[in-house]
């Protein structure tokens, strides 16, 4: 059985928040662990109800995401909804962690650029 993940993104990075996101990025895996298929929904707005009817609708297996409010956390759980959050990265870097298997909440996959 395929694996539908949803990303919802600001930029090329993962929303800070759930209600920022303005767009999602989805990719399905299949039994084997390879993604078959990818697309990016742009949302009409940003908005943490719409999101969740569009992963409830879409019949999504996991959301990775960052900030998440605890009611949406319960209703997306409540609903068999895989929630990996607070993760911070560029949807590369996502999509490699869980194509390794090794995505986990609280995730920090990008570097840290300091000057000195």
């Amino acid at each position: 059985m395929a694996h539908k993940v949803f990303v919802p993104l600001q930029g090329s990075e993962v929303a800070a928040r759930l209600d920022l996101a303005t767009e999602v990025w989805v990719g399905v895996w299949d039994e084997a662990g390879e993604l078959v298929e990818e697309r990016t929904v742009v949302l009409p707005q940003a908005s943490a109800e719409g999101l969740c009817q569009l992963l409830i609708s879409e019949n999504a297996h996991t959301l990775v995401c960052g900030a998440i409010e605890q009611e949406y956390y319960d209703y997306l759980t409540w609903k068999r909804v895989d929630v990996v959050d607070e993760v911070i990265g560029e949807l590369e870097s996502v999509r490699a962690a869980i194509a390794q298997g090794r995505l986990s909440p609280g995730a920090v996959l990008m570097e840290r650029k300091v000057e000195l």
